[in-house]
């Protein structure tokens, strides 16, 4: 809550005052699941993904136990507690599909506590979703289907699963819409940009 206010408050900067101009603040709401049956935590995710969305930090707050109901524990079963999580990704576009984006991505996953869907704090992250424009492309959407686990190097370890959908923060910290880029002379340059890259971002 407190980056989100810093960021709300904070004035836009030029282009050149830009921390980072190809980086990409994304805040949104996630739900926990395992074998597609939701398991009640709900995520609240903050991510920044730079270089064309080719690379992905990640900030993440599971705010409730997760609990697991199925045939062997129809009262439900503990999995999690609530913890705070990080994860640093690579990502892969594969494929396009007019201005959606479909992405795969790969990294690293830490967590401040161990539980039964993994007893390591260090586990391995993976990712599939799709990068969409909401109707004027003025709005970037992600939808997002994450894995955490260890690979099985150590017992338990039923793995992590959860949903994020986040949208894009123009915060002007971190990089500028390219519909907001100002030439030198006060007009603005659209020359020689495509509008679905500067819109919906590339992966490669």
């Amino acid at each position: 809550m407190a980056l989100l206010l810093i960021v709300a408050a904070a004035p836009p900067l030029a282009t050149a005052e830009s921390l980072c101009e190809s980086c990409e603040l994304q805040v949104g709401i996630g739900d926990t699941y395992h074998f597609w049956g939701s398991t009640g935590g709900v995520v609240v995710p903050i991510t920044l993904n730079w270089s064309d969305s080719r690379y992905e930090v990640g900030l993440f707050r599971v705010s409730r136990r997760q609990i697991l109901y199925d045939a062997h524990y129809p009262n439900g079963r503990l999995m999690a507690d609530p913890y705070w999580g990080m994860s640093l990704s690579r990502r892969w576009r594969v494929f396009t599909r007019g201005p959606v984006r479909g992405f795969f991505g790969f990294g690293l996953a830490a967590k401040t506590e161990s539980d039964q869907l993994s007893i390591t704090r260090l586990d391995f992250a993976s990712q599939f979703g799709v990068r969409f424009p909401l109707p004027g492309n003025r709005v970037i959407g992600e939808l997002t289907f994450r894995h955490w686990s260890n690979g099985g190097i150590r017992l338990p370890n039923h793995g992590q699963d959860f949903v994020t959908l986040t949208f894009r923060v123009n915060s002007g910290l971190f990089g500028v819409d390219s519909a907001d880029r100002v030439a030198l002379n006060g007009v603005a340059d659209f020359k020689g940009q495509n509008s679905d890259d500067a819109d919906t971002g590339n992966l490669p």
